[in-house]
C-alpha cells in the first residue's frame, strides 16, 4: 500500500493507492470508527462492493443511497434527494459521507457533504481509473446545470481517498480507457519524464497490469497532489489541469450528456488543443503526432467522428465557467510537459481547430 499525505495549511488527509485495499476492513473502520456514516453510490456499483464497506462500520451506523447509474444523475434533483434523505435519518455533522463510485458519484458525493450542515467529512473510494487519478483528489465537488457542467459546485477536501486498483477490474474496456486520458494529460501539462514513461507502458496500462496501474495511479496522484498544495482553489497553476477540458465539456454537451464518456471527449479536447498549440507556433509537428499516437495507443478517439454545428460548439464554450471578461481562455501547450493558460489568441485560429478538428 502506498500512502500519499496531503498536507494543506487548513486541512490534511491521505491517498491510499494499491491493490485490494477494500479486503481490509481496517483501513475504513480505523477512520470512520463509532460516528455514523452514509454510503453514496449508484446502482451499478454497490451491488459489486457495497458490502465490503458496511463491514467496516458499525453495525447500525450505516445508511446507503443509491441513484441510477450515468452523467444526469449529477443534478440539483439528486442533490435535494440525498440531502432529504440524510436529514429523514437524523444524520448530524459527525456523519461521515463515503462516495463509492466514478467521477459521478465522487462530484455529487463531494457536493452533498460540502453543503450538509455547512460541510461534513467524506470519503472518496474511486471505483473508477479517471476518478482515482483526478476527480477524487483535490477537493472539486460539483453538479451540473443544463446551461453547462459543474457550474454549481464547491471546493471541499475529502477527509480520506481510498485507490483500490483491484476494483478497476470491473470496468468494461471503454470506461477504463476512458480514464487513460487524464493520466495522459499529467504527462502533457507538467510531467515530461512521466510522458515518456507512458509512451512505453501503454500496451501494459491497456491490459490493466496491477504494477504498471499503481505506478501511473501513483504518479497520476503526486502531480495532482503537487498542484494542489500550491494552488488550491485554481487561482493559477491548477487551470492548467484543464488542459483539453474546455473543448471536451464542449464535446459533452454538444453530442448529449452520456453519449460520450468524460475521458473520450477529454481525449478529442487533448487533441484539439495539441493541434492549436502547434497552429500557434508552440509545439511542433512531431510533438504533435506524439500526442496523437499515445491517444490512439489508449484506444481513445482523436477526432469527433459525427458532423456537428462549430458555432454551437463555440457557443458552448463561450459559457464555460473557467472564462474571464466574457472571452475564452484555453490551456495550451509550451511544449510536451509543460502547459499555459491564455486567451491570447485570435477567433480565426480557434475556429480553424474547431472546424478541422482532425490532427492530421
Amino acid at each position: 500500500m502506498i500512502k500519499l499525505p496531503v498536507d494543506l495549511p487548513n486541512h490534511q488527509y491521505d491517498i491510499l493507492i494499491g491493490d485490494r485495499l477494500l479486503d481490509n476492513p481496517r483501513y475504513l473502520s480505523d477512520f470512520v470508527g463509532l460516528d455514523d456514516a452514509i454510503i453514496v453510490s449508484n446502482e451499478t456499483i454497490a451491488p459489486l462492493y457495497i458490502q465490503k464497506i458496511k463491514q467496516s462500520i458499525e453495525p447500525g451506523r450505516c445508511f446507503e443511497y443509491l441513484v441510477p447509474d450515468g452523467e444526469s444523475e449529477k443534478s440539483l434533483e439528486q442533490f435535494s434527494a440525498i440531502s432529504t434523505f440524510m436529514l429523514q435519518k437524523k444524520l448530524d455533522r459527525k456523519t461521515i459521507l463515503i462516495a463509492l463510485g466514478g467521477g459521478v458519484i465522487g462530484d455529487l458525493g463531494g457536493f452533498v457533504a460540502a453543503c450538509y450542515q455547512r460541510g461534513i467529512r467524506y470519503v472518496q473510494i474511486p471505483t473508477t481509473l479517471l476518478a482515482q487519478v483526478d476527480s477524487s483528489v483535490g477537493g472539486k465537488t460539483a453538479i451540473n446545470h443544463p446551461f453547462g457542467k459543474n457550474m454549481i459546485g464547491a471546493f471541499h477536501q475529502p477527509s480520506l481517498v481510498l485507490s483500490d486498483i483491484g476494483l478497476l477490474s470491473s470496468l468494461p474496456d471503454r470506461e477504463f480507457f476512458s480514464g487513460l486520458s487524464e493520466v495522459i494529460k499529467y504527462g502533457l501539462v507538467r510531467d515530461y519524464d512521466f510522458f515518456v514513461w507512458l509512451e512505453r507502458n501503454m500496451s501494459s496500462l491497456v491490459q490493466r497490469k496491477t504494477e504498471k496501474l499503481v505506478q501511473a495511479v501513483k504518479r497520476s496522484c503526486e502531480n495532482k497532489r503537487n498542484v494542489v498544495l500550491e494552488d488550491e482553489k485554481e487561482k493559477g497553476l491548477r487551470a492548467t489541469l484543464n488542459f483539453g477540458h474546455t473543448f471536451g465539456h464542449a464535446i459533452e454537451k454538444l453530442m448529449g450528456y452520456g453519449k460520450w464518456l468524460h475521458g473520450e471527449a477529454v481525449a478529442v479536447g487533448i487533441c484539439m488543443a495539441a493541434k492549436m498549440s502547434k497552429d500557434l507556433g508552440n509545439i511542433t509537428a512531431k510533438e504533435l503526432l506524439r500526442i496523437e499516437s499515445i491517444i490512439k495507443k489508449a484506444y481513445l478517439p482523436d477526432c469527433i467522428p459525427e458532423e456537428y454545428d462549430a458555432l454551437e460548439m463555440l457557443n458552448i464554450m463561450k459559457g464555460d465557467k473557467k472564462n474571464t471578461d466574457k472571452k475564452i481562455r484555453l490551456v495550451l501547450l509550451e511544449s510536451i510537459g509543460r502547459a499555459i493558460v491564455t486567451q491570447d489568441f485570435s477567433h480565426t485560429s480557434l475556429m480553424s481547430v474547431i472546424e478541422n478538428p482532425k490532427v492530421t
